[in-house]
């Protein structure tokens, strides 16, 4: 086989493998015939140990502790300061927009922008305590 057979394949097969948690539909039961819808040897699955990847992002109280310190001590940056207000103003979009600009992703953006939006909620909800009282 050549070396641009060899390439291609390994390409092809990074693209067509099943991620984790992706929306397939479940696998049915070989059936021990080579051909048909249900083809392959009969085996058994094996119960694996967890991986260490699979605990990947998976924070810790302590990394919270520790992030919590960090943001208490140094506060904000000057694009979150610029998202809150906008959020205060009511510009949910503008702030979405802005969030993207700066941090890359949509997704990274939606998660920044509700994290601002929880923040001004706890800073509301501690404001409203302090009148009561």
């Amino acid at each position: 086989m050549s070396l641009v057979a060899l390439g291609f394949l390994l390409r092809r097969s990074r693209f067509t493998s099943p991620r984790k948690g992706s929306p397939m539909a479940p696998t049915q039961p070989k059936s021990g015939l080579f051909v048909g819808i249900n083809k392959g040897h009969v085996v058994t699955k094996r119960e694996l140990p967890p991986r260490p990847s699979d605990r990947k992002g998976k924070g810790t109280k302590r990394v919270h502790f520790v992030r919590n310190l960090i943001r208490e001590v140094a506060g904000f940056a000057p694009y979150e300061k610029r998202i809150t207000e906008l959020l205060k103003v009511g510009k949910d979009k503008r702030a979405l927009k802005v969030a993207k600009r700066k941090l890359g992703t949509h997704k990274r953006a939606k998660k920044k922008r509700e994290e601002m939006s929880s923040v001004l909620r706890k800073m509301r909800s501690a404001g409203t305590e302090t009148k009561k009282k």
